[in-house]
C-alpha cells in the first residue's frame, strides 16, 4: 500500500545508476553511522573528541591526526556550502524548484560556515579519520541533490505538491537549530571549557533539540526536492541523529548526577 501511494509525493527514480547507488548508500551508511553510536563508536568530534573503544579499552591515540575545533568544522561545512553556490552557475537555467532547493542547501551550510566562526565556543579537537567522511559525505549529498534534482526537469510534477510546506518546515527547521546552537553558546565563558546541563528553549524538554530542528530542515529539504535521493538522505540523517543524540544523552547521564532523566534525547516525551 505504501510503495503504490509513494509515486503521489516522489518524482519517478531518475535513469541514474549514479543517484540510484547514492540513494542507497546514503541511507545504509548514515543509518549504521547512528547505529555505531549507539554502540559508543562514536565520530570523533565535540564532546566525542577523545572517546575510549569499548573493543581496546583505550583511547584512540598513535597516528591519528587531530584538527583544531574550529578547523575541523570548518573542513566539515564549507565544501558543501562551496558546491551548493557553484551549482548556480553550473544550472543557470533553473525552474522554482531546483532554485528553492539549490538555496536552501546554500543557506543551510552557509549558516553552518557563519556559526562556526561566530557562534561556537569549543573545548576539544576533531580526529582527521573523522572528519573526512563526514566532508565526503556533506559534499557529495549536497552534489547529488542538486544533480537529481536537475534529472527532473521537464518531469510532470508529484500530483501531491509538498515544495511550499516544505520552504516553511525548513524556514522553521534553520532558525530553531541556530537559535538553539546560540544557546549551548552561552552556557560558556571566554576561555571556558566545561560542559553543563543546557538550559532554555526545548532544551528543558530534550537535550538535543538543535538536532530536532536540524531534521526539520531536512524534512523541508526533502519536501521541497520530493526526489528519492532527497528522502533516502533524510532518513539516513533522522536515523544518525537519533543515535547520536542517544549517545549524547547517555553521556551527560554518566557525568553529571543532577541531570533531569525526564528530559528525553529528541523528541519530546518520547525519545
Amino acid at each position: 500500500m505504501v510503495v503504490s501511494i509513494l509515486p503521489r509525493f516522489i518524482f519517478p527514480p531518475p535513469n541514474s545508476l549514479f543517484v540510484t547507488a547514492m540513494s542507497v548508500i546514503s541511507l545504509t551508511s548514515l543509518a549504521y553511522t547512528g547505529f555505531s553510536e549507539v554502540r559508543e563508536r562514536h565520530l570523533q568530534y565535540s564532546k566525542f573528541w577523545n572517546v575510549i573503544s569499548p573493543e581496546s579499552g583505550t583511547r584512540r591515540k598513535g597516528k591519528q591526526i587531530k584538527l583544531s575545533s574550529r578547523t575541523g568544522m570548518l573542513l566539515l561545512y564549507t565544501p558543501a556550502f562551496l558546491a551548493g553556490l557553484t551549482s548556480f552557475v553550473i544550472f543557470p537555467h533553473q525552474d522554482l524548484r531546483l532554485l528553492l532547493l539549490d538555496s536552501a542547501l546554500t543557506l543551510h551550510f552557509f549558516k553552518r560556515v557563519f556559526e562556526v566562526l561566530f557562534v561556537h565556543k569549543y573545548s576539544g579537537s576533531m580526529v582527521l579519520d573523522s572528519a573526512i567522511p563526514i566532508t565526503l559525505s556533506y559534499l557529495l549529498s549536497t552534489a547529488t541533490m542538486i544533480y537529481a534534482q536537475h534529472l527532473t526537469q521537464g518531469m510532470p510534477e508529484p500530483p501531491v505538491d509538498l515544495m511550499y510546506p516544505g520552504v516553511l518546515l525548513f524556514l522553521i527547521g534553520i532558525s530553531g537549530n541556530f537559535y538553539h546552537h546560540f544557546l549551548l553558546s552561552k552556557l560558556r565563558g571566554e576561555g571556558d571549557k566545561e560542559y553543563r546541563i543546557p538550559k532554555g528553549g526545548l532544551f528543558d524538554l530534550v537535550l538535543c533539540p538543535h538536532y530536532l530542528f536540524e531534521i526539520i530542515d531536512f524534512i523541508g529539504i526533502s519536501f521541497i526536492s520530493q526526489t528519492w535521493y532527497a528522502f533516502s538522505f533524510t532518513l539516513g540523517t533522522i536515523f544518525y541523529l537519533m543515535g547520536r543524540s542517544y549517545a549524547t544523552r547517555r553521556w551527560y547521564l554518566s557525568k553529571f548526577e543532577d541531570f533531569p532523566e525526564d528530559v528525553k534525547a529528541l523528541i519530546p516525551f518520547v525519545f
